[in-house]
């Protein structure tokens, strides 16, 4: 990808992280969390270009669980910048033929299995309606023509390029309106499809993203508890099959691993924010109760020891967000 070819400036703010605790924080500032699914390879960058009335946001993400609510009152479109993106959204499959399209606030899951780059294009309630939002707190994913595609891809990597090696021509503002005109152009392209290839992520799979939901706030509710299958499918209504399939499609995981990893994932955040906690009452305080299997699945999840993670924690002054 272009991001070892780029350089910050004036114009582009560009950040690299290769530590997961690290991106926490600027995560958080976006009111998004994430779970790493491998965070033994664990990178990511992004770089942020400013137009007048638009964000850019280039990012190389990573294997992850998102979970991010996005506020975009003037629109937001995000567009895939590589030709072998995988991810899925409430249970629906997102390749590098779709783009995803957005006005207002939208609560959203994805799940990333591997690295992918997008570029995010947030803009301002201040530019003129082109028509390309008709719906508002709504989220699309729509089947991109391929030739518009890969020019709006162009042109997102050209304005990077261009704040890089030339960040004076965005002081002109001028300079920078031509240059965000021809983006919007681009974009303009994007947007003339066949409305019959549109496809709505919150129609496709939305009893499967409720039925996530539910396991999510029943983990949280009750941190302690054990949880079996059968009593989950019965206090939510469902068939163990039902329950299963949906936690499959969504988080492309068996409901088991799903609520072992946001159990691991919410005791290493309490490892990492402890003070003068033991390893023993944060992995209790998270329903492991066999100390020998929490520290082998730990481990086997994020490349440490619980006392590495706590200890680290300590002597850096980490907090968990």
């Amino acid at each position: 990808m272009f991001f070892d070819a780029l350089a910050p400036s004036s114009a582009l703010q560009l950040t690299r992280f290769t530590d997961v605790d690290a991106f926490r924080p600027a995560e958080s500032l976006e009111d998004s969390r994430s779970i790493p699914l491998d965070v033994a390879n664990f990178t990511a960058a992004r770089a942020i270009v400013n137009l007048p009335a638009c964000r850019i946001i280039v990012a190389r993400s990573f294997a992850r669980i998102l979970e991010t609510t996005y506020r975009a009152p003037g629109g937001m479109v995000i567009l895939p910048m590589s030709d072998n993106l995988r991810a899925s959204s409430s249970g629906m499959d997102i390749d590098s033929r779709f783009f995803i399209a957005l006005r207002g606030s939208h609560h959203c899951h994805f799940v990333e299995p591997q690295i992918n780059h997008h570029a995010l294009m947030i803009f301002s309630p201040t530019l003129r309606d082109r028509g390309w939002f008709d719906r508002a707190d709504s989220l699309w994913v729509r089947i991109a023509d391929p030739a518009a595609h890969l020019h709006a891809r162009q042109l997102v990597q050209d304005i990077l390029r261009t704040a890089a090696v030339e960040p004076r021509m965005f002081e002109t503002r001028e300079v920078a309106a031509h240059l965000q005109e021809g983006l919007l152009l681009a974009l303009d392209d994007l947007f003339q499809i066949d409305p019959l290839s549109e496809r709505s992520a919150p129609s496709a799979g939305a009893r499967s993203a409720k039925l996530v939901q539910q396991v999510d706030d029943y983990v949280s509710a009750y941190p302690t508890a054990p949880i079996y299958t059968a009593d989950l499918a019965g206090e939510f209504g469902v068939s163990v099959r039902t329950l299963s399939g949906a936690v499959s499609k969504v988080r492309g995981m068996s409901l088991h691993q799903y609520i072992r990893l946001k159990r691991l994932w919410a005791t290493r955040m309490q490892l990492l924010r402890s003070g003068g906690a033991s390893v023993a009452t944060c992995a209790r305080a998270h329903g492991f109760h066999h100390l020998g299997e929490f520290a082998a699945a730990y481990r086997a999840t994020f490349h440490e020891t619980p006392s590495e993670t706590l200890a680290r924690a300590r002597q850096t002054g980490l907090s968990a967000n």
